[in-house]
């Protein structure tokens, strides 16, 4: 298994907050974590940084988020490519890729065939934002009148630029334990497309989540996000993971078991949903609350 990708335009926060030790983190994780949701382990990770003109000091602090981001997943750095191209990229700019490679055995990819109606669907808390939504981020942050210096409105301990900075969450290590025990059926790492879009990859056609959109708490930047731009629940968790940054499917008799697992791995675990027989022409995911 393979997967490549990239941080999209949180590096332009990078950027105004020069703060670049943590996206290399978050380049990593975007790749690993979608390998591990096919149950493969990854096992090297090459990058590509290109700028306009290399600032060394720039270049180290992002290639280590990238070393930690390896040594978080379990997987070797063993190269990469480093470009300077100054007709392309404005001063103190870069853009960053990433490519991962995975194994896995046949047998043992995910999702599993017998994913069922009546199954339970765990949410892994997320760290944040992770690595989705920043356009829309940036957008609001101006409308707000705010500079990434400020302190943050939803975190009275850091700036805003490090708060939403926070390196996405890691997943392998804590999947690939649990895949071992057995029990799991699938994983959807939600990244682009939030949990409306990332849910659906892992179903069958006939088949639907039903989330209880009240059965985890979302960090407090998502509070933030939804006032500030006045957006709407179901936006919300069509653009953001909203809190959840992994969704693991698994019978309901292994649930408890497998939340334990993850939870033994330092995981925070919400059971949020359950999968459900889809009508024709309906949503492959519906949020409800317990109010409704």
């Amino acid at each position: 298994m393979s997967g490549t990708d990239g941080v999209g335009t949180k590096l332009k926060i990078a950027f105004a907050a020069q703060l670049h030790g943590s996206i290399g983190i978050d380049l990593v994780a975007m790749c690993v974590n979608d390998i591990v949701t096919r149950g493969a382990e990854p096992l090297f990770f090459l990058d590509y940084f290109a700028t306009g003109k290399l600032d060394t000091d720039v270049a180290a602090a992002v290639v280590a988020g990238i070393a930690e981001g390896c040594r978080q997943a379990g997987c070797a750095l063993i190269g990469g490519e480093t470009a300077e191209m100054p007709d392309m990229y404005g001063g103190g700019e870069y853009d960053l890729a990433g490519f991962a490679v995975g194994a896995v055995e046949r047998d043992a990819m995910l999702p599993r065939d017998e994913i069922a109606g009546g199954d339970i669907v765990l949410g892994l808390a997320s760290s944040g934002l992770h690595s989705n939504g920043f356009s829309l981020v940036r957008r609001l942050v101006e409308d707000q009148g705010l500079s990434y210096g400020d302190a943050a409105p939803f975190d009275a301990d850091r700036n805003l630029g490090e708060a939403l900075l926070e390196p996405t969450r890691i997943y392998v290590q804590p999947c690939l334990a649990t895949l071992a025990g057995g029990g799991l059926k699938a994983l959807a790492h939600i990244t682009g497309g939030g949990l409306l879009e990332n849910i659906p990859r892992v179903l069958p056609d006939d088949l639907a989540v039903a989330i209880d959109s009240s059965s985890w708490p979302a960090p407090p930047v998502f509070g933030w996000l939804a006032e500030a731009g006045g957006i709407e629940a179901d936006e919300m968790a069509r653009t953001f993971n909203c809190g959840i940054g992994m969704v693991a499917v698994a019978a309901a008799e292994d649930a408890a078991s497998i939340t334990a697992a993850f939870e033994a791995e330092g995981e925070t675990v919400y059971s949020i949903g359950v999968v459900t027989e889809r009508a024709d022409g309906a949503a492959a995911v519906t949020l409800t609350t317990k109010d409704q």
